[in-house]
């Protein structure tokens, strides 16, 4: 897009603003709207409504809080689509039902707009370095469209395929997010248990996640399907699974002899080398 075209920008909440606040040094200026009065952006301008801020941005960002209020603030009384151009791009980067985001381009294609659903990770102090990933569903186009403004607030952007894409992009990344805290909750009560410092271990996973890649590490493959013997992967998998299956299983007995149940740990263990794609070892 051009650089002298301004920026959009709808919902200035906890995420919204931070993302607003790299936006307004796009070339073409910001120009925002939220129903809170308080909030501002220097160097942007306000407008009073979706419909005002369509008027004058061709790309337009959307963060608020459900299915609710995207389609509100897209289809509903002043909103985008009352003024939106033909070529402008709406970016739902709220976290919303997939099937939402497909019925709403629909609308949008109707009048020659461009709607991809555009879920962002790495929290606002992701947003507040610029460093935001932004998982993009739509049309190429609309993507490409995206990018030079983006960039401002993100150094990953990812054509995720087809508008919905990007969400269930977004779903299948935080159901690893808050799985994973889950289990943190567990590895900490077997830690206390223990009487293991449990603020020095987090110290510790922070550090070493930071060397290994933490969970990402494993995500190394084009295919969940299980790994032939032939396959580069295989020997490096079942290196994983050995390893694994071995901690887990220390782990599994050392919560038993101190009477902490770990139900994600017995998961795990019974789950750990077919997930790998190695199955278990049956020598």
């Amino acid at each position: 897009m051009s650089e002298q075209t301004a920026v959009g920008f709808i919902g200035l909440g906890n995420m919204g603003l931070p993302m607003a606040q790299k936006l307004a040094a796009w070339p073409g200026g910001l120009v925002f709207a939220d129903l809170n009065p308080d909030v501002d952006v220097p160097g942007a301008t306000r407008a009073g409504s979706a419909a005002e801020v369509a008027k004058a941005a061709s790309v337009i960002g959307v963060t608020v809080l459900n299915d609710e209020q995207v389609v509100s603030v897209v289809r509903g009384p002043n909103g985008i689509l009352e003024t939106a151009a033909p070529g402008t791009v709406i970016a739902i980067h709220s976290t919303i039902s997939p099937q939402t985001a497909v019925d709403l381009e629909k609308h949008c294609a109707e009048q020659g707009v461009a709607l991809v659903d555009a879920p962002v990770s790495g929290g606002a102090d992701g947003a507040k370095q610029g460093r935001l990933a932004i998982m993009v569903g739509g049309d190429r186009e609309a993507y490409l469209k995206l990018k030079e403004p983006y960039g401002l607030m993100s150094d990953m952007m990812i054509h995720a395929g087809p508008v919905g894409a990007g969400t269930k992009m977004k779903l299948a990344r935080n159901l690893l997010h808050f799985i994973a805290f889950t289990a943190t909750t567990e590895a900490s009560r077997l830690a206390e248990a223990a009487g293991v410092d449990i603020v020095k271990l987090g110290k510790v996973v922070r550090h070493t996640d930071a060397i290994t890649g933490g969970a990402g590490a494993i995500m190394l493959r084009d295919s969940t399907a299980p790994i032939e013997p032939d396959d580069f992967w295989y020997d490096i998998f079942t290196h994983v699974r050995g390893l694994g299956e071995k901690d887990l299983g220390l782990a599994l007995q050392l919560g038993a002899e101190l009477g902490v149940e770990l139900p994600l740990g017995e998961i795990s263990l019974q789950r750990f080398a077919d997930g790998l794609g190695v199955g278990k070892d049956n020598t």
